[in-house]
């Protein structure tokens, strides 16, 4: 867990646009392995399109998996057991997600935005301040 969180929180301060990284962000996600990978890129763009979306929200982290383990296919993923923080407050999240082969570049994303998970409901999650 540690391992991803030291990757994610690089990879999400460098990436700049949507739906593609720039050379900083892909050489970090080609060292790791490949769902890992198609994992955290989806993670990324998630939180970037949540946050410049006009949602209201500016998340600082995506869980793909809090409420269940995303499907994963070659080269997509549905996640509709996530997560993402925003502004101290935890809320449940389902995204679709699809990337080029490498799983570098996201080339579709789609996600809906759920209910604020209670705080008496983050410790048996994982969540945290």
């Amino acid at each position: 867990m540690l391992k991803f969180i030291a990757i994610l929180l690089p990879l999400v301060s460098i990436a700049t646009s949507a739906l593609a990284v720039d050379a900083t962000m892909k050489k970090q996600l080609e060292k790791l392995d490949p769902s890992e990978r198609m994992e955290q890129a989806c993670d990324a763009e998630a939180m970037k399109r949540i946050g410049t979306e006009k949602t209201g929200f500016k998340p600082d982290k995506v869980i793909a998996y809090t409420f269940g383990d995303p499907n994963m296919a070659p080269d997509s993923m549905n996640a509709p057991g996530a997560v993402f923080r925003s502004k101290g407050d935890w809320y449940h999240l389902s995204y679709k997600c699809t990337t080029d082969p490498e799983h570098v570049d996201v080339r579709d994303l789609s996600f809906q935005i759920g209910d604020k998970v209670p705080r008496d409901a983050w410790q048996k999650h994982y969540l945290y301040d």
